[in-house]
């Protein structure tokens, strides 16, 4: 998962222009600053007044009020045109509130009450729990690494011959298709174009930078243009063409986006003192650190590309709640989770994202409770998916290190019996 040398300036060239230099990045990074920490009322988990105490700490505390998803305010005359075909109303499902998760990145920095929903018992505890440990620790470090959304079609020859005269041509066109590209879309970017030769037939791959959003439908629309300007000017004879040939990993786990970058791509870490580990997720950093690489172990052997707990749990809560494409879970739950003690005893955990298919515009963004819980962490609207990129992150970690900490501790059954279930 190389990030390329271009990427790594961009980095650099942000973290400048907000930090002003790298010394004051790497200070504000490394503070330890717990003195806006304040803790999301729990009392009352399931009553209406709970329900209240949190909706006024969020009041209160954030200045964000919450009309539609706490059902003040009835969603009603809802544009859902470009949402949802044959409508005939809503899927209820409850929304829940963790943090204040505290996260240190190169767009995302601050305390973040986030909104979970899921009909999961217990999933909203344990990554609120978890988001309490990272975040009396100081904070997580979340990192926008890159992005890029690809459409891949596929084209038809006579021969492999054809096929080759074709592909040299391709490349010779680069700025014909940035041109179609930046006439088609206003915020798409064509960042490359790979050819793949399989006898007789040929692979694009058309891979864009979509801004601030997550991307699919305004990569597909650009691939389109591009697409009939070669069909109608290829100096090779095209039999059949397919916009998509089933290569870019679109909605699938896949190989080839978990080795570069699809979406999105964050990393994010923690280091959580011993003390903090003891008392918050009640047991060692040790105990930890063994139950992960005994269960990466087990991962590998089945198979599963990357090694992580339960990324989806977290992103798929995440999606609901703030109007992305929940299909995309299946390739942004790929990632790598690791864990291990430090010199000084504590626990270190890291996780990293290369597949993250998010927006902050445009899909179910602009849906009345979706972009309330995207107002709530200040992540709608333009200039703030990197952002809520670095928060996913954040998030994902903090379930990764409470799940690590249940199981080493044989905590996972109880905690399930408790919140998971009727009483």
């Amino acid at each position: 998962m190389d990030v390329p040398a271009k990427r790594i300036q961009d980095i650099m060239v942000q973290v400048v222009k907000k930090f002003s230099t790298m010394e004051n990045f790497i200070k504000k990074i490394n503070s330890k600053d717990l003195t806006d920490l304040k803790r999301i009322p729990s009392d009352g988990p399931y009553s209406e007044d709970g329900k209240k105490l949190r909706l006024d700490f969020l009041k209160n505390e954030l200045k964000k009020e919450l009309p539609a998803v706490s059902g003040e305010k009835p969603m009603t005359n809802l544009n859902i045109e470009g949402n949802i075909e044959n409508y005939i109303g809503m899927a209820q499902i409850p929304i829940g509130i963790m943090g204040p998760l505290k996260v240190k990145g190169l767009y995302a920095f601050g305390d973040y009450c986030v909104p979970l929903a899921t009909t999961e018992g217990a999933l909203v505890a344990s990554y609120h729990r978890g988001a309490k440990a990272c975040s009396l620790a100081g904070g997580v470090s979340s990192f926008f690494l890159g992005e890029g959304v690809q459409r891949c079609p596929l084209m038809l020859f006579k021969n492999v011959a054809d096929a080759g005269v074709f592909v040299i041509w391709i490349h010779q066109k680069i700025e014909e298709f940035n041109a179609i590209v930046a006439k088609t879309s206003g915020h798409a970017k064509l960042q490359n174009v790979e050819c793949m030769i399989q006898g007789n037939q040929v692979i694009l791959t058309f891979d864009y930078a979509t801004g601030d959003a997550s991307g699919q439908n305004m990569v597909t629309i650009c691939t389109q243009a591009i697409c009939e300007f070669i069909v109608e000017n290829s100096p090779a004879n095209i039999l059949k063409w397919y916009i998509e040939g089933n290569y870019s990993g679109d909605k699938k786990a896949n190989a080839v986006s978990f080795a570069r970058v699809r979406g999105r791509k964050v990393t994010a870490e923690v280091s959580i003192p011993e003390d903090i580990v003891k008392g918050v997720l009640k047991t060692t950093p040790h105990e930890i650190a063994e139950y992960w690489k005994a269960s990466t172990v087990a991962v590998l052997q089945t198979g599963s590309l990357g090694a992580q707990g339960h990324f989806a749990n977290g992103l798929t809560a995440m999606f609901i709640a703030c109007g992305q494409d929940v299909a995309c879970v299946s390739e942004a739950a790929v990632g790598i989770t690791r864990m291990e003690v430090t010199d000084d005893g504590d626990l270190y955990a890291s996780v990293t994202l290369p597949n993250l298919i998010v927006g902050s515009i445009g899909g179910g963004t602009k849906l009345p409770t979706q972009r309330e819980c995207l107002e709530l962490m200040d992540c709608y609207g333009l200039g703030n998916a990197n952002k809520f990129a670095e928060i996913c992150a954040a998030v994902v970690l903090s379930g990764e290190i409470s799940i690590a900490a249940a199981m080493s501790a044989g905590h996972f059954t109880s905690a399930h019996k408790d919140l998971g279930r009727k009483k």
